[in-house]
């Protein structure tokens, strides 16, 4: 199977806490920082469940961008686009299995449907992650990835990501896209709406619902939920529920979003 992504690589900074942050004050932590955005975690564990995976982004080409993409590609996975600038770091605070996120994206936004190659969307499926849809020219983009990997016979897959910036522009672009397969937790789709695609509707500790199906999760210790989604929607490109869902406990078992 060969599945290339659309959208963000980034440094992922992840502090794991044992308790809440103190305000002027201390408080010991575990700290991670390495690869991360949705599309580069999709890339690699779609790489590591036997995908030949490629991820198309705007990189930074700093420190933190460089480092970014020695560990992708340490996975397997083939990264093409543009390079320069500055990277993107997304800081992220996990304590008792959930978290809290604070985003820069950098470069990413900025990629731009004439810096795209269509011969990059030969594949089986397309998968665009819905933070590319919230506007700059990386949305535009994300619309001539689509029409290419269309051209080539591809199915299109998106993960809707979040719920807080789903405006009507968004929902515009959604549908614009018109994706064969959505990846949404419940709030994403209360907010959204009803869609005309696969719907993969994620319900954390309670597994996910496919085609009116519902599949129990695979039971985990989790540590960190970063990446989970990810993992999931890797999974079931590859390989159906089962696997998604295999691959989202092994991910909340350890500290990191990629495999």
């Amino acid at each position: 199977m060969r599945l290339t992504t659309l959208g963000d690589l980034i440094l992922d900074v992840i502090v794991s806490l044992d308790g809440s942050l103190v305000p002027g004050d201390d408080r010991p932590a575990t700290i991670r920082a390495g690869a991360g955005g949705q599309a580069a975690n999709v890339a690699a564990w779609a790489q590591a469940l036997g995908a030949d995976s490629r991820l198309v982004c705007r990189r930074g080409g700093d420190p933190a961008g460089e480092l970014a993409a020695h560990e992708v590609r340490a996975h397997g996975v083939e990264i093409v686009g543009p390079l320069g600038g500055r990277g993107g770091v997304v800081v992220s605070l996990a304590a008792g299995g959930d978290r809290t996120m604070a985003s820069d994206r950098g470069e990413a936004t900025g990629l731009a449907p004439g810096e795209l190659d269509d011969a990059w969307f030969d594949c089986d499926v397309l998968h665009v992650s819905g933070y590319a849809l919230h506007g700059g020219l990386i949305a535009e983009a994300a619309g001539a990835a689509v029409r290419a990997a269309r051209a080539k016979g591809a199915t299109v897959s998106l993960d809707l990501s979040t719920f807080t910036l789903a405006d009507a522009a968004f929902a515009a672009r959604v549908r614009d896209v018109a994706p064969d397969v959505v990846f949404a937790n419940e709030r994403e789709h209360e907010t959204l709406g009803p869609l005309d695609a696969r719907l993969v509707l994620k319900r954390g500790a309670a597994g996910i619902v496919v085609d009116g199906v519902a599949h129990e999760a695979v039971p985990t210790t989790v540590v960190d939920a970063t990446g989970a989604g990810d993992a999931l929607a890797a999974g079931f490109l590859v390989g159906g529920p089962a696997l998604g869902l295999e691959a989202a406990a092994r991910c909340c078992a350890k500290l990191g979003a990629m495999p």
